[in-house]
């Protein structure tokens, strides 16, 4: 990446989000594993159930880092080479503009060399038939010299502009080429790591995929108590706040009003799309992935965000997880990688891997550790 590029997020946390203790879901299921029977070291030589399942878990991680990436390098290539068109138009204009210049200039030097035409002399008055004529041809001259000096500054002018226009092209086909060199770097970084996770995967039998399976469907239990505690914990704040404030200003409450006008449109595109697959790089209108989703969503609602997390995040009021309303999005990971549309109740809509399909979850997918924060768009 070259040095101007924008760096990407880091793990410090915006204020009222906290810092998780872990990074990513990988090792969140690496700590529930460890409490069962899978978690057994392999005597075969072959990599245990827990093992396989890190190493998918982190695969799939890095494969959605690179997939924004990739998003971002897109974004940058496509608004690089409109900018390359339209200097390409202009330089294309401009050239027609000097060769017209030139042949101007031509088309004087021609005549002057056919008349031998020069400033008006005495000579030229003694030859000529009339005091008339000799005026005639002054005046003559006088236009053609005024009319040459600006074409010629015409030309000089025009030569200068479409120089530097085609320098101007130049710098951007060179930065075009860079990020298309970086789009087919993030693209083969996420082939290559999705293509390492299926492998992985190959090797499972039956017994021990059944036996992934049933930890999946654990760790969506716990997913789902603590999206009920979060749902509990919001609802009794809320009761809070309605006994113990004044009745709000109407400017903030039409604020709200309109906020949640526009949540309900997110939300409604959102969970249209369940059931659609999680396709990396993608933004619909037949598959996502989790950043597609959620600006397609908003879209839906009136909002143009980003394309990537990266920005996304950014594009915002952060609030508190326990304050996070319908419609805000929730980020995950220390490298802002993935994104959720949150419906209420610790639930979101997300797109959340290759393989899988877009659906309802709980917030707490992964652990709550990997939450990164909560950002309102509207």
């Amino acid at each position: 990446m070259a040095s101007h590029r924008k760096s990407r997020p880091s793990g410090t946390r915006a204020a009222g989000i906290r810092t998780p203790a872990l990074a990513t879901a990988a090792l969140t299921s690496v700590a529930l594993l460890s409490q069962t029977a899978e978690a057994t070291p392999s005597t075969d030589g072959k990599p245990s159930l827990e093992e396989v399942e890190k190493k998918v878990d982190a695969l799939y991680r890095q494969a959605e880092s690179a997939t924004e990436k990739y998003n971002a390098a897109k974004e940058r290539t496509d608004r690089q080479r409109k900018q390359v068109d339209t200097l390409l138009d202009d330089v294309a204009r401009r050239t027609d503009r000097l060769n017209t210049a030139r042949e101007e200039l031509g088309s004087f030097a021609a005549a002057q060399y056919r008349t031998g035409a020069a400033a008006p002399d005495t000579a030229t008055f003694l030859l000529a038939d009339s005091p008339q004529d000799y005026f005639d041809q002054t005046q003559l001259m006088s236009r053609l010299t005024s009319r040459q000096k600006g074409a010629v500054d015409d030309y000089v002018t025009e030569q200068s502009a479409t120089m530097k226009k085609r320098q101007e092209a130049a710098r951007s086909l060179e930065a075009l080429t860079e990020t298309q060199d970086d789009l087919k770097t993030a693209k083969t970084t996420v082939q290559a790591k999705l293509a390492s996770a299926r492998e992985l995967l190959s090797r499972l039998t039956a017994a021990e995929k059944a036996r992934l399976a049933a930890i999946e469907k654990r760790q969506q239990e716990e997913a789902a108590r603590k999206a009920a505690e979060l749902a509990r914990q919001q609802a009794a704040a809320a009761g809070q706040a309605t006994s113990a404030t004044p009745t709000p200003s109407s400017s903030s409450s039409a604020s709200g009003s309109a906020y949640a006008t526009k949540a309900a449109k997110a939300i409604a595109f959102a969970r249209a799309q369940i059931g659609k697959p999680y396709v990396w790089g993608a933004t619909g209108l037949g598959s996502y992935d989790c950043s597609g989703l959620s600006q397609a969503a908003w879209k839906a609602a009136g909002v143009s965000l980003p394309r990537t997390t990266y920005d996304q995040v950014n594009a915002g009021t952060t609030v508190p997880l326990a304050d996070a309303q319908p419609g805000d999005l929730v980020f995950f990971y220390d490298d802002v990688s993935h994104v959720g549309i949150y419906i209420g109740n610790g639930m979101m809509i997300h797109a959340p891997k290759p393989g899988a399909y877009v659906r309802e979850e709980s917030i707490y997918y992964g652990g709550e550790s990997i939450i990164h924060s909560v950002v309102r768009p509207a």
